[in-house]
């Protein structure tokens, strides 16, 4: 006996990645290089791990699940500085809520917000997608429903039908975007939140890229910036994820946060303390150090204008690139098959890529990741420009 709806869930892209590479042995006078997977592999911040060595101590106690007033007290003052939200609109106590990963969160967040009392429930999503969203609709009961990615690469909301809005219960957006690196504006944002007024659903911005982008100017906006410029103050339907993984290359340190509508986040906290995933005290102390700081954080970004600048010299032309808006991700297409030409570059160069279709669903209209795959610039400069030189050989 177990819950059906695991029944449901699709194997993961890096199973099927694995699944497809399996027969083919790639040659093994060169090293392998993965553009595959979105780890950042920059240097950790050496001040955040001296912090949590420093607090390990804290280990004798159960921590808090909604955390130390300090941790909360400092995501509300970077969320102010970096989207411009008035700070005496957000209040520790109730905007925002620390958890270890925003992974876990998006996926809890839909098991806490879906009504499976009413009926045709669906959780609205981009096409191609995280594939927590996916899972953590259908574990919730809802139908997950895609949003196909245009040349814009995000979904066109207008042309959504009504009738698939009135069912929407929670939507899923990505911005910067997770393949396509594309940014939705303040306009788009606040058309979204009257939709979400109009139909009464909750928006979910998933902002996890938001801190890599190529000009220092000219940072993404966020969802609970387009709320400040409606004057918006309790953030109503509308809720951010964002994560020290990405921000400051800390993916083993597990820790992120949402902030938002008080109502919601009050909810989710019950969840969450049934839950049982309270963040431990040495890793709420780290966390509390590295958002307070931006130095590291603009390094990082130097680190990946610095590849990008380099893997398009190499690659621009060839397959039609141009830089994304933000985020880590190249996503361009390809000759052929997507699942041809991965598995062709790993037989030929030993370089590993994810296919397109890998990430997206066939919602009626073909897989929108088709014919494209995405390349992650996570790994060391000359790693990435060595993985450029043999994608070009390989493309001939």
């Amino acid at each position: 006996m177990s819950n059906p709806d695991l029944d449901r869930l699709q194997p993961y892209p890096f199973q099927r990645l694995a699944a497809l590479r399996e027969p083919v042995t790639p040659p093994p006078d060169r090293p392998m290089i993965s553009l595959a997977m979105g780890e950042p592999r920059h240097p950790a911040p050496a001040f955040v791990a001296e912090a949590l060595i420093e607090h390990a101590h804290g280990l004798s106690s159960y921590p808090a699940t909604k955390g130390a007033p300090a941790l909360r007290q400092a995501i509300c003052q970077w969320l102010s500085r970096r989207f411009q939200v008035p700070l005496d609109w957000l209040d520790a106590e109730h905007h925002a809520l620390p958890v270890n990963g925003t992974r876990e969160a998006l996926f809890a967040f839909a098991q806490a917000m879906v009504d499976r009392t009413r009926p045709n429930a669906r959780v609205l999503m981009p096409n191609p997608f995280y594939q927590i969203y996916e899972g953590a609709a259908l574990l919730a009961g809802a139908e997950p429903h895609y949003l196909d990615a245009t040349a814009t690469g995000q979904p066109d909301f207008d042309a959504v039908p009504d009738a698939v809005w009135a069912d929407c219960q929670l939507l899923y957006i990505c911005t910067p975007g997770n393949p396509t690196g594309a940014v939705l504006s303040v306009d788009q944002l606040q058309q979204l939140i009257r939709l979400a007024d109009r139909h009464d659903f909750i928006i979910a911005a998933d902002e996890c890229y938001s801190e890599i982008y190529p000009d220092e100017d000219q940072p993404p906006p966020g969802l609970l910036q387009a709320c400040a410029e409606m004057g918006r103050s309790g953030f109503e339907r509308c809720v951010v994820f964002h994560s020290l993984s990405k921000r400051s290359n800390l993916p083993g340190l597990r820790s992120g946060f949402v902030a938002g509508d008080a109502a919601l986040l009050a909810r989710f906290l019950l969840y969450r303390t049934y839950h049982g995933c309270a963040m431990p005290p040495a890793t709420q102390s780290a966390s509390i150090v590295a958002w307070s700081d931006e130095a590291h954080v603009r390094e990082n970004r130097a680190l990946y204008r610095e590849k990008f600048d380099a893997v398009l010299d190499i690659l621009g032309g060839p397959l039609g690139l141009a830089p994304p808006q933000a985020g880590f991700y190249l996503w361009p297409e390809v000759p052929g098959s997507d699942t041809d030409f991965t598995l062709g570059l790993w037989r030929e160069e030993h370089v590993a890529v994810l296919p397109g279709s890998f990430l997206a669903r066939d919602g009626g209209q073909g897989n929108p990741g088709a014919q494209r795959v995405r390349m992650a610039l996570v790994a060391e400069p000359e790693a990435c420009i060595e993985a450029a030189h043999r994608i070009l050989r390989y493309l001939g």
